[in-house]
């Protein structure tokens, strides 16, 4: 939708609506909000730019959070009995895939945006997260 026209689409199947809206980079608007009980689901997704900003921060001006771009959940590997992508003690690279967040079935690779050692995952193997949740803990080399 970025490179398109179009700010708006929405697709009814099976009794079952989704809407996905692009809004201007000056508004804030929510990840996802529910519908009515009949199961229509909206979905507002930030601009390109909210979720850079967005997916990584500096805590106290020594640590940097790499954040959850997306609600989905999270996993530390590309399948069940793989190795973690990253553990606390690694270092990671810019553009380094950290871990995966699930949405809709869709498998999104997460990558580092700064170069430094991992400090702290603050979440669990396989559970929910939130747009904008701290994933990583990164000390800036």
């Amino acid at each position: 939708m970025e490179e398109s026209n179009i700010s708006e689409l929405e697709v009814s199947r099976w009794g079952r609506k989704v809407r996905i809206c692009k809004y201007p980079s000056s508004v804030n608007p929510p990840v996802s909000s529910r519908g009515s009980e009949q199961g229509n689901q909206t979905i507002i997704l930030p601009s390109k730019e909210q979720q850079k900003e967005q997916q990584s921060e500096t805590v106290g001006g020594q640590l940097h959070e790499i954040k959850s771009p997306m609600v989905g959940t999270f996993y530390r590997a590309p399948a069940p009995d793989a190795a973690a992508y990253v553990e606390k003690g690694d270092r990671v690279a810019v553009g380094q895939v950290v871990c995966i967040i699930e949405a809709m079935k869709i498998m999104n690779e997460i990558e580092s945006d700064i170069e430094g050692t991992i400090v702290d995952i603050p979440v669990d193997n396989a559970a929910p997260v939130e747009y904008g949740q701290t994933l990583f803990l990164v000390k800036p080399d």
